[in-house]
């Protein structure tokens, strides 16, 4: 047993150098992380009440659980509104994130509007420090950091993760430049994963009668009509008011929503004014498939075409990320 109260300075510093070496040696690995938050979880409980909160967390984790064992991940956190997962392989953390989206959707079709569950996901691959159980390191950090960065319903990665992942992943993947991450010295590296078929998910709609383009956000439910906000809180995510107010008053307060499910968006009708897809119209409690290309005509004043996501260059990509790839 070495008693620290007798060795030197010179002795203590190279007794640091060797279990820094040991410590390495015994317990770094290189792992890909990926860490989860729930969107708008502190409005949720303030809305809500504690138990419908706490039953929200409950289904975020527990839909993490179901996608774990098939590529060998294992959940290290589940502090607070989010959860801290580790997997051997870039790949297996991706697969993991989609399976949990297409969970996620399913559940969110049976919720309401406002009882949806979102996420904001970020994965990182680098060494740590781990053994078995506990998890630390800077790469821990970075990875915290890149999934707060990210937009909600939005799925970021580093650099790192893509040039370890399959081309049929890093297809999907879209770069976002150098962002500069809280707490992080130098800007990093990120792309934003979308793994859907872009022909079935429109990612904005343009209003023809004001040439408005408005994006549509990232989550399996959006509500359109005419109401901004209802009791303090937003009442649509796309609010349609853009017109003079005697025609914007033909719009319904809660005129359709978009569902999301896994072969595209299905209109739900809400309102008893006309609302038409494609040329038919759909009665309120009817539904039909919106996918890029698809027009929306409103209560007969207002024209909506759904457009399609941008091309992915997966060449730009490489060329980016993984300099002098061939």
């Amino acid at each position: 047993m070495i008693d620290p109260g007798v060795l030197s300075m010179k002795e203590i510093i190279q007794l640091l150098k060797e279990l820094q070496q040991e410590l390495t040696r015994r317990f770094e690995r290189h792992v890909t992380l990926v860490f989860s938050d729930i969107v708008g979880s502190t409005e949720y409980f303030s809305r809500f009440g504690d138990a419908a909160g706490y039953q929200l967390q409950q289904l975020h984790s527990g839909l993490w659980e179901e996608c774990l064992p098939a590529v060998g991940g294992r959940i290290v956190d589940l502090a607070g509104d989010g959860a801290f997962m580790t997997f051997p392989a870039a790949d297996g953390a991706i697969e993991a994130v989609i399976e949990f989206q297409k969970r996620m959707s399913r559940e969110n079709v049976t919720r309401a509007r406002n009882r949806q569950l979102r996420a904001r996901i970020g994965i990182h691959s680098g060494p740590v420090l781990t053994d078995g159980e506990l998890v630390r390191g800077d790469s821990v950090n970075l990875c915290a950091r890149v999934a707060a960065s990210a937009n909600p319903g939005e799925i970021r990665l580093t650099r790192e993760v893509f040039q370890e992942a399959a081309l049929e992943h890093r297809l999907n993947c879209q770069p976002l430049g150098r962002v500069t991450l809280k707490g992080i010295v130098q800007p990093a590296d990120l792309l934003a994963l979308d793994w859907r078929d872009r022909s079935m998910f429109p990612e904005k709609v343009y209003i023809e009668e004001t040439n408005a383009e408005i994006m549509l956000p990232k989550q399996d439910i959006i509500g359109f009509g005419r109401l901004r906000e209802y009791e303090g809180l937003a009442a649509n995510d796309v609010v349609m008011d853009v017109l003079a107010p005697d025609q914007s008053k033909r719009i319904s307060r809660w005129h359709f929503e978009l569902r999301r499910q896994e072969d595209g968006f299905r209109l739900c009708a809400l309102s008893d004014s006309a609302t038409e897809v494609d040329g038919k119209l759909i009665a309120k409690g009817q539904s039909a498939v919106v996918k890029a290309g698809s027009r929306v005509r409103v209560a007969e004043v207002l024209t909506l075409l759904f457009v399609a996501p941008q091309g992915r260059d997966i060449a730009a990509a490489d060329a980016t990320m993984l300099p002098g790839l061939r």
